[in-house]
């Protein structure tokens, strides 16, 4: 009979960072024993009195679990013969590739280097499972970094070559997503904003987006998210800047031209769910360094990814996130627009009509009005950049001030 809890060791790389305790039947921390080492604790975790806020470290642990919403993971589960997605994460030890974070058994004498994997292959078996293939394996091997990915799109995890690469595929009837990351790395490109390079690659139809992971076994990702829980957020300041207060604090570098660029191409591409945990910084796992803002990631749900045609207008009021509730009032965020060079997208909505091409779930007629949508909205940020020109210098300290310093619920 599997005890109903189990100890473990949490684990930075090769640091002792707590004792952690864990129920064999749901997967969550029952309970923390000794701190070994605050400095290494996940950041945004509160330390009190020598104590880990239990409830923050289980809202990260249940972080590193595919979310409930993932597409097919229901028959995924009953596959792999567990109950909940949070029971997957111990069984690869909460080994990921977005981060050095681990969990060792107590009075194991495993090392990071022996387990992590960044330099060590794992089980394809997860991912064949998400992807809804039948595996005719008698062992499924659940040591896997898929069972610590993100987000509701299928995506696994594959090695080519020797290096880890995300292979995320769409959603609905129309499949849309993969061709918006691709989009969106090409405009990147032209306008040399910092991000992760996609490129589309096609399986039995369907259409999947494939990147290279650009975390490495020294740097790790940590999430806006978590960069805005390591100070509470006063009322009268607004999320846009506490989240530039929370960056200073933590002395991490660039973030406020980072957030140009970043509310920028959002607004190109109507991107409707840059929320917390899709963007972020980078720091050195072994120093604590901070190396500045991670590259831009995961803006495939934009373009209208699933709206009809009739429903497809560059002039709507399109959601938005994470600052504001729609991107006419993002965009005010930026605060220089010197960097932007737009002559350098001539001809880009050809190029995504050229992108498109290839769907078997996308119509001429889809293509038409996506094209054109992504001219307009090209244009429309043209006349924002030259009005900004236009205004005189104290109207744009003025509106800075009241930026900065507004309540912003949202």
């Amino acid at each position: 009979m599997a005890k109903a809890h189990q100890q473990y060791i949490l684990m930075h790389k090769n640091v002792p960072v707590a004792e952690l305790e864990l129920d064999s039947a749901s997967g969550y921390i029952s309970a923390i024993g000794s701190i070994y080492n605050d400095r290494h604790v996940p950041v945004g975790i509160l330390v009190k009195n020598g104590r880990i806020d239990r409830a923050a470290l289980n809202r990260w642990w249940e972080g590193r679990a595919i979310p409930t919403s993932r597409e097919g993971i229901r028959r995924a589960l009953e596959m792999m013969k567990v109950s909940t997605t949070q029971q997957l994460v111990d069984k690869c030890m909460g080994l990921s590739l977005s981060d050095q974070y681990w969990i060792c058994p107590k009075k194991s004498k495993v090392k990071w280097e022996d387990v992590n994997f960044f330099e060590h292959s794992f089980s394809d078996d997860v991912g064949n499972i998400l992807f809804g293939k039948d595996t005719k394996a008698k062992e499924i091997s659940l040591m896997s970094p898929d069972n610590t990915s993100d987000g509701w799109l299928k995506k696994k995890w594959v090695i080519h070559k020797g290096k880890r690469y995300l292979i995320k595929g769409g959603s609905g009837a129309i499949q849309q997503e993969p061709y918006n990351e691709v989009l969106a790395s090409r405009i990147m490109d032209r306008l040399s904003i910092p991000h992760v390079v996609y490129v589309l690659i096609t399986q039995e139809g369907y259409p999947y987006s494939i990147c290279e992971d650009f975390v490495t076994p020294q740097m790790e990702l940590i999430s806006a998210w978590y960069i805005m829980q390591t100070h509470k957020k006063p009322n009268n300041v607004s999320l846009y800047k506490h989240y530039l207060n929370c960056c200073e604090r933590l002395e991490i570098p660039g973030v406020r031209d980072f957030l140009d660029r970043m509310i920028t191409i959002d607004y190109i591409v109507a991107n409707e769910d840059r929320h917390q945990n899709n963007f972020g910084a980078v720091r050195n796992s072994d120093t604590l360094q901070w190396v500045g803002p991670a590259p831009i990631y995961d803006s495939g749900s934009s373009m209208w990814f699933s709206k009809p045609n009739t429903l497809i207008s560059a002039r709507a009021k399109i959601p938005c996130k994470p600052f504001k509730i729609n991107h006419d009032e993002q965009i005010k965020l930026v605060t220089n627009f010197d960097w932007l060079d737009l002559s350098a997208l001539k001809g880009i909505d050809e190029e995504f009509r050229e992108i498109l091409k290839g769907s078997l779930f996308i119509d001429e007629k889809r293509r038409d009005i996506l094209c054109f949508a992504l001219r307009k909205r090209i244009e429309m940020l043209e006349k924002i950049v030259n009005l900004r020109l236009k205004r005189s210098p104290e109207d744009n300290i003025e509106e800075d001030v009241t930026r900065n310093t507004a309540y912003n619920g949202h």
